[in-house]
Order: C-alpha cells, then structure tokens, then sequence
C-alpha cells in the first residue's frame, strides 16, 4: 500500500465504504504536503488529482480578468475537491486552491480515481451524493450573487458567520469581499452603514451582531 490504511480511516467520507474499497484506495493514493499561502491549483490547468484534505484548511476561489477573487467555499478535514473536472472530457479545473494554513492532502491521480469509480459501486455512490449536496451549495451561491445586493450579502454573510451574536473569527474586510465577489472599498462602506444603524458593533477588533432582527431585513428574509 501507497498510504496506512489507518490514514484512511481516519478520513470521515470513507468510513461508509466497504474494507476492501479502503484498501484500494490507499494502494493508489499518494499523501502531499502544502505550507500555508502556497496557492497548488490554478483555475483552467489541466486536473491530475482529486484531493481529500487531512488536516489544516484552504480555500477555493475563481480569479476574474482583473484579479479579483470570487471564494467559492472553504476546505477542511474530511472535504474533497476536484472530483467534477476528473469525469470531464474537458479535465481542466475550473478554480484556484489556496492552502490557508499547514495543508495535508491525500491525492488519488486522476486515471486511478476514474478506474475506482467504475469498478466499485460503494465508492461510485459516495461521490454521487457529494455531488448533489456540491450542487446545492452551487445553487444557494447563484441565488446569493444574482438576487441580493451586496447590501443584502454581506448582512447574510454576518448572520451565517456570527457564532451566537460574535464571529468566530477575525474576518478582514479582503477576506469578506473576496467571499462576496465584491471589493474591499464597497465592504468596508458597507460595514460602517451597519454601524452607524445599530445593527453591528467592532469590539476588540472583532465584528459582533447587535440588532439581528435588522440584519435580517437587510438580507431580505
């Protein structure tokens, strides 16, 4: 075997396939390693792997003609990428991953992944129903980019990130447009109109919610 077994089973969206599909999947699966901000995939390359991220976290993004960056989700443990342009007869990868901290991947090559897929039907399933939940969130982001304003999308970005009535994190306000696919500029006018209405609050450099109800009009619900 290419990789423990062991490291298989420490990766939640194998658990539900059959020993033997463990196995062989760690005969052809191969373990890279990313230092933080090291940017491994660009938009358009052609796809060598799917990835399946063991530890650590990054970001996937689409990069427009000027540079801006549109986040298209977030990985962490367990998640995988890639999945869709190694079936595409295109096989080109349709965006930029960025490593946004220490990042360990497992890697199965891209012809290893298709031959799994056609001679094991468990782990044919898996990546089916992967799918569907990838196209709802797909879905959800079209709704987000098409029918709110930006207005609208950054009071529903701070009531799905608000962790109670304080984020979770420390976002910036470049972390924020890349997520909205606006600029910086737009979210940081933005940010102080919600101040100034008593719908947020900055408290030790952090972002809290103070009025939720009025950040849920904003965000048309």
């Amino acid at each position: 075997m290419t990789v423990p077994i062991q490291t298989i089973n420490d990766i939640a969206i194998f658990n539900s396939l059959k020993p033997e599909s463990r196995e062989e999947v760690a005969r052809v699966s191969l373990l890279k390693e990313y230092s933080i901000n090291t940017i491994f995939q660009m938009q358009d390359e052609p796809c060598e792997f799917v990835g399946f991220v063991r530890s650590g976290s990054a970001i996937i993004f689409r990069l427009s003609p000027n540079g801006n960056e549109q986040i298209i989700s977030v990985l962490i443990p367990g998640m995988h990428f890639n999945t869709v342009p190694a079936m595409d007869a295109n096989n080109n990868v349709r965006a930029c991953i960025k490593a946004i901290s220490p990042l360990s991947l497992l890697i199965i090559p891209v012809g290893c992944f298709r031959i799994l897929l056609q001679s094991r039907a468990d782990i044919a399933y898996l990546i089916l129903t992967d799918f569907a939940k990838r196209l709802d969130h797909l879905v959800q982001l079209v709704d987000e980019l098409s029918l709110h304003s930006v207005r609208g999308r950054l009071a529903l970005f701070l009531l799905k990130k608000a962790n109670g009535s304080q984020f979770s994190k420390a976002w910036t306000q470049d972390e924020i447009a890349a997520h909205l696919g606006t600029v910086r500029d737009v979210v940081g006018r933005t940010l102080r109109d919600f101040i100034k209405a008593g719908l947020i609050e900055r408290k030790n450099g952090e972002i809290v919610v103070i009025n939720q109800k009025g950040l849920e009009e904003e965000a048309n619900f």
